[in-house]
């Protein structure tokens, strides 16, 4: 396929990248860590934990020191870094090239207003990572990526980068309904969200029966702004919207999270990567731009979204120091 420029080369950039420089691809990184830049190209990029345990070396810039064009530009910096990247990349991406963004959220909408859509392709990624440290990443556990055009066609260069990341995940899929996957995660990704206002990792978290009104209510105020916006929402592991409709079954719900908890028991990652935002690397989370446009959105059709708000606002009110991180923060999901 030719070489391939990884422009943000944390926990889900420098997974993929490091599996494609493995199995032989000519992969080149970029990031904004001169520390992780530095371990890259001279002592190594390692990927650790129980899935695999290796290490790659290979060319790493700083965004200022990216040479030439490039056809494949894979973009997974932080949602709220994505505008700033992709001006950034926009003069070294080829005319006939295209960025493919590996990221959580709507960000294919931001990418595509810069380069156009037919320079966009999008992905839905699932798998857990971790940033542990410069030239390290914890692999936690595997799970989906599915790639797919913005307008549902099946082309010859999703094709064709399907074989290509199959080179990192073997199970990887193409779709015509992209959009449905990325709405799905943006139901789940809530509720990873909600957990970072505590301290319990994922699995428990989600399994306290009293915050079961709370789950339902993200993915449901979720699913009704997609429905309004003509996507059909996909299913995958960690997710299945079926489960939450109005007119699921009793007893969907709970389910359907207890599925959750049990393959969230299975990975090393037990904590949501908003968690390590705020509890660990004190910077600002994602929430503005995953999270509050399913607010933003369904306030154009007119939907409510109170749950999908209120989180919002507990989420920044510890971003900004007046809130202290507490497991009792969620029951203010609860609040009518």
């Amino acid at each position: 396929m030719g070489p391939i420029l990884i422009w943000g080369s944390g926990a889900i950039g420098g997974t993929c990248g490091a599996y494609l420089k493995r199995a032989g691809h000519d992969v080149s990184f970029v990031d904004i860590v001169p520390e992780h830049v530095e371990a890259i190209r001279t002592t190594g990029l390692a990927i650790t934990g129980p899935v695999d345990q290796f290490s790659v070396t290979a060319p790493a810039f700083l965004p200022d020191q990216v040479p030439g064009t490039w056809r494949h530009v894979f973009l997974a910096v932080k949602a709220q870094d994505t505008e700033r990247a992709t001006r950034a990349i926009t003069p070294h991406l080829a005319q006939d090239g295209a960025i493919l963004s590996l990221q959580n959220g709507l960000c294919e909408t931001i990418i595509s207003r810069i380069v156009g859509r037919d320079r966009t392709i999008g992905a839905f990624v699932n798998y857990s990572t971790d940033w542990i440290a410069p030239g390290e990443i914890l692999f936690g556990s595997r799970s989906s990526v599915v790639l797919g055009e913005l307008d549902g066609a099946i082309t010859p260069r999703l094709n064709d980068l399907l074989g290509v990341i199959r080179d990192f995940e073997p199970d990887a899929i193409i779709t015509d309904n992209i959009w449905g996957y990325l709405w799905g995660k943006l139901g789940y990704g809530a509720m990873l969200f909600a957990q970072a206002l505590g301290n319990l990792g994922i699995a428990d978290c989600l399994a306290r029966p009293e915050m079961l009104p709370v789950w339902q209510a993200l993915a449901r105020e979720a699913l009704a702004v997609a429905a309004a916006e003509g996507v059909r929402v996909e299913k995958f592991p960690m997710f299945d919207p079926t489960a939450f409709m109005p007119d699921a079954p009793d007893g969907a719900a709970r389910e359907a999270v207890a599925r959750i908890v049990a393959l969230n028991r299975t990975s090393a990652k037990t904590h949501s990567g908003v968690w390590r935002d705020l509890a660990v690397r004190h910077r600002r989370t994602e929430v503005d731009v995953q999270i509050a446009p399913i607010a933003g959105i369904g306030a154009r059709h007119g939907i409510a979204t109170p749950t999908v708000r209120r989180l919002v606002a507990l989420i920044h009110e510890i971003e900004d120091g007046k809130r202290p991180l507490a497991d009792d923060n969620l029951l203010e999901l609860l609040q009518p």
